[in-house]
């Protein structure tokens, strides 16, 4: 005992004092200052980390203490990198050899360069503020990191989020988590950096201060000048009317709508804003529309904001600009049908700041002990994801099966009706991988048990020994929610681990009378284990591990919706960790590791798939997918999904799938449907019901996860048309094509892997110095070879293209060759979404399949794309196991030389058990001068490969 207290305490005079402000230090990896002249709410200490030669982790206190916590979603790191720590009279200077940090001894601003110099990131001017927080008797720190942002500058990431931006340069958004929206603490730059920040909390991207409401903003006045607010006009189903004055529109969650008028019936109403309003200020003002049912936006007579629809118990967001003058007033009419009984609608917007400061980088986070971020160069935007991956952790290899078509609905309510509608597929001859179950397949009362009811599903492990003979896979939806009755919640409730507010309020849910429940708090590591072994003791080992997917529903976590955002924390919290205000945004991410390592546990070699509604920075680690939630069937919503599939996408996180055709139904698609069902007519609405399935299906196609899911009407594809329908023809065509490509997609998920890959490409990611595919929202890259320009408008049977001018391009479907550096109106018929190939892409084309394993692909046709040097790697292993881990698996290189029109394919390199010895490739020129439709019966030059170099002579 002696002995030790000696050595600890000669170890405590070996460490660094800091004795005078403006000192540094440097211990290990890690550089620490003091600031000499910290300002008002600043930094007074600063630490940089060097995780290695392009990352640099930033810590930065407002007291002297630099916290050393436990990071959610930064995995342990290595600490060998060599770098130099130079002192200059006003700075001190740590550099790596790719990346220099410039911190100021004054104030800790901070720049980062590239190894020639050139600024990559600067820290604004008083660019780090604090100000103190105690939540639940917990101190920490609200900050605001801002940074100086070049004009070309533009900006992806932040996760996924439903108001269709693209670029995120001079916007605004909210990071938080909610039904369709999922929130990642990272953003990406052109210019070849990351950021990302270790913050649980609510965030807020762009301005600091939250949305206001209008009378915080404007001057108000009634539809006849009178000041002081809008003129409201309610309008009754039965024509019972009430007008009154609205000092603002805010009825926007289960709390605000109280305001509204109480013995007013929403259903089938009417309802109008109106009136004028006055800026104080001539700017660009930033409005956040808050709506559900049907609400349309009219400013200075104009169409701001054309009819958008969202279901009323899922209430959507939408921002828009518009310019004004100072002491202008200028007309306002919001209409609105608030279509349900309960309905929300809120018009905000934010203090107009200048376009300098608005195209600032900022960051606002409400509570962490300190701020804390890890800036990420590299010398491409997938160079700088690999970054964020080799923080936060790899992206597995995804089973192959979850590559193909994943048929579920709201939802198959019995062993039968799942079991009669995967059958039908297979009579029909259409491909299919995976069915879902998705809730209610307990008894009503039983919410949590994880328990089949035996009633409509008598015999499970029947069911799936059925589906796996028809060589199907099985998905099914747990969520972390229990009743209060269930032995699991009785179990978890004991030790702590279930959040309790919602029983003390009794909130009851919408199933039959109404059930008291609660959610789990996955934040404790005990209660992750917990919720695991119920699941394996009810599910997974009870059926001999054939569940082969898990669906983690309502993982933001979603207790009640519509509420706002002080109840939302309440009812979430306290967790195991401290309060929900630190701890708010990553319930997900935990939630999803207990799933994984529980699963890794039980079946360490079974490869894990968990799809889940919510996100947070690390959760490709967990073999995760997410989707984008309960979006509706409304084809802004489908146009919505591209942008945001795209930046969660360069978020970091891979795997990524929407409910094609949107999940929540208009009544007229509803109606349309029922009166098809009954005299076989199709009506307008259901012509508009077909062609957007089907134009969506077309766009799902190419995302990662291509599953379909929704409320009512059915959507199996004979569900929603006949078999001649163009309906019909468009999906099974987009469906085979799928299955077509499977070695294309394959290969993609091994280089998610073992190169940190993103699969679903916004276009600056391969065309980073074009401007122009910059803001572009509705084209994206598919891999290397594919730019995807879905069709997202009714009846449109044309659109616009922009063609990079980096390469040429090809039709796929006739071969047709397109210049780049153009923009071409190009035909969009109802059953073909308009594809293009990039010249120089070698794209594998396999069998076609009822399945993604049932034909092992011996003959391999490659269509090879003249008019650039190519290269593409064939991925393979065993499909559904780990053994890549251990160095099973096998790829093959092929490059094409465009000049003397060769192709080379490499010596094969690895072995895995069942590896095709011989195949045969089946070479398809494709080129200017040589027009080749697709069609894999064209015969090109068939060679015979044993795993030993060939060269091939197009």
């Amino acid at each position: 005992m002696k002995k030790k207290t000696l050595l600890c305490g000669i170890a405590a005079l070996l460490l660094p004092v800091f004795s005078y402000a403006g000192s540094f230090t440097r211990q290990g990896n890690y550089v620490t200052i003091n600031m000499l002249q910290p300002t008002q709410n600043g930094a007074q200490q600063i630490r940089l980390e060097v995780i290695n030669s392009k990352i640099i982790r930033v810590q930065s206190a407002l007291g002297r203490i630099v916290s050393n916590k436990k990071s959610l979603i930064i995995l342990p790191q290595s600490t060998d990198t060599p770098f130099n720590v130079v002192e200059g009279k006003t700075d001190v200077k740590v550099m790596t050899a790719a990346l220099t940090a410039y911190v100021s001894k004054k104030d800790g601003r901070i720049t980062f360069l590239d190894k020639n110099g050139n600024i990559l990131l600067r820290e604004a001017n008083k660019g780090k503020t604090f100000q103190p927080i105690t939540v639940d008797g917990k101190n920490g720190v609200t900050w605001h990191a801002l940074f100086d942002s070049n004009r070309d500058e533009a900006l992806y990431g932040l996760g996924q989020h439903q108001s269709n931006d693209m670029n995120y340069k001079g916007k605004n958004e909210d990071l938080f988590q909610y039904n369709t929206k999922v929130s990642i603490p990272f953003i990406m730059s052109n210019h070849n950096y990351g950021l990302l920040w270790d913050s649980y909390s609510y965030c807020r991207f762009g301005q600091p201060e939250p949305y206001k409401q209008l009378n915080r903003i404007f001057k108000l006045f009634d539809k006849d000048g009178r000041a002081g607010g809008l003129t409201g006009n309610y309008l009754q189903a039965d024509g019972k009317k009430i007008t009154r004055t609205e000092d603002s529109i805010y009825y926007e969650d289960f709390r605000l709508i109280k305001n509204l008028p109480q013995s007013f019936r929403y259903k089938g109403a009417r309802v109008t804003y109106q009136g004028f309003v006055e800026a104080n200020r001539t700017a660009l003002y930033r409005f956040i529309l808050y709506y559900a049912g049907y609400i349309k936006v009219y400013l200075n007579d104009k169409l701001v904001v054309p009819e958008r629809w969202r279901t009323a118990w899922n209430p959507n967001a939408y921002k828009f600009t518009f310019n004004m003058e100072q002491g202008v007033r200028i007309p306002i009419r919001i209409e609105w049908l608030p279509d349900g009984d309960v309905s929300y609608c809120g018009l905000r917007a934010n203090v107009p700041v200048s376009e300098t400061e608005q195209d600032k980088l900022s960051i606002w986070s409400e509570m962490t002990p300190d701020m804390d971020y890890y800036f990420i160069a590299g010398n491409s935007m997938d160079d700088v994801i690999s970054g964020y991956r080799k923080l936060t952790g790899k992206a597995q290899v995804m089973p192959k099966w979850a590559l193909g078509f994943w048929q579920s609905r709201e939802r198959y309510k019995s062993a039968d009706e799942l079991l009669s509608t995967f059958k039908e597929f297979r009579n029909r001859k259409l491909p299919i991988d995976n069915i879902v179950q998705d809730w209610l397949y307990w008894k009503e009362d039983d919410w949590g048990s994880h328990r089949f009811d035996s009633l409509r599903y008598p015999y499970p492990q029947m069911m799936l020994d059925s589906l796996h003979a028809m060589h199907g896979r099985f998905m099914i939806s747990c969520w972390p929610k229990f009743y209060i009755t269930t032995h699991n919640y009785k179990e978890l409730d004991s030790h702590g681990w279930m959040y309790h507010q919602a029983v003390k309020d009794s909130i009851r849910d919408w199933v039959g009378p109404g059930y008291l429940g609660s959610f789990y708090d996955a934040y404790a590591s005990g209660a992750r284990k917990m919720f695991w072994c119920q699941m394996d003791d009810n599910l997974y080992s009870k059926y001999n591990h054939d569940i082969d997917a898990w669906w983690m529903d309502a993982s933001e976590p979603n207790i009640k919706d519509c509420t706002d955002m002080p109840y939302r924390k309440a009812l979430c919290g306290p967790t195991a960790l401290g309060p929900s205000t630190e701890y708010f945004n990553a319930y997900a991410l935990e939630n999803a590791e207990a799933i994984y390592d529980g699963q890794r546990s039980v079946m360490p070699n079974k490869r894990v798939f968990l799809l889940t509604r919510s996100g947070f920075a690390g959760l490709q680690h967990y073999s995760t997918a997410t989707w984008s939630g309960d979006i509706a069937t409304r084809w802004e919503d489908m146009r919505a999904q591209m942008t945001a599939g795209l930046n969660f996408s360069m978020s970091g996180v891979p795997f990524w799938g929407m409910d094609i055709g949107g999940f929540c139904v208009e009544d007229r698609y509803v109606a349309a449907q029922q009166n098809f069902d009954k005299t076989g007519e199709e009506n307008d609405d259901l012509a508009e019901w077909r062609e957007l399935n089907a134009r969506w299906n077309e766009y799902g196609a190419f995302v990662p996860l291509y599953r379909t899911h929704g409320q009512w009407p059915l959507r199996e594809v004979w569900n929603l048309a006949p078999a001649s329908h163009p309906c019909y023809k468009s999906i099974a065509y987009y469906s085979k094509l799928r299955y077509n490509l499977m070695p294309y997609l394959y290969s993609m998920t091994g280089w998610v892997y073992f190169k940190d890959y993103t699969m679903m490409r916004g276009m600056i990611m391969d065309f980073e110095r074009d401007s122009k595919v910059y803001n572009l929202t509705d084209q994206y890259m598919f891999g290397p070879a594919f730019m995807v320009c879905p069709v997202g408008y009714y009846k449109m049977r044309s659109r616009e293209v922009y063609f990079p001018a980096a390469c040429g391009w090809y039709d796929f479907y006739s071969g047709k060759y397109f210049a780049g550096g153009q923009t071409c109106n190009v035909d969009a018929p109802y059953e073909k979404i308009p594809l293009y190939v990039r010249a120089g892409s070698i794209i594998p084309f396999g069998p076609d399949m009822q399945y993604s394993d049932e034909k092992k692909p011996e003959l391999i046709n490659l269509f090879v794309y003249e008019g650039a040097n190519g290269s593409f790697q064939l991925y393979e292993d065993e499909g559904t196991n780990y053994n890549y881990e251990k160095g099973k698996y096998a790829t093959i290189e092929f490059s094409y030389n465009d000049a003397t029109k060769t192709l080379i394919i490499s010596d094969r390199k690895g072995s895995f058990d069942g590896m095709l010895n011989d195949r045969r490739f089946n070479v398809i020129r494709v080129g200017k001068d040589k027009v080749q439709p697709f069609d894999l019966n064209t015969k090109g030059t068939l060679v015979s490969y044993s795993g030993k170099k060939l060269i091939v002579r197009l």
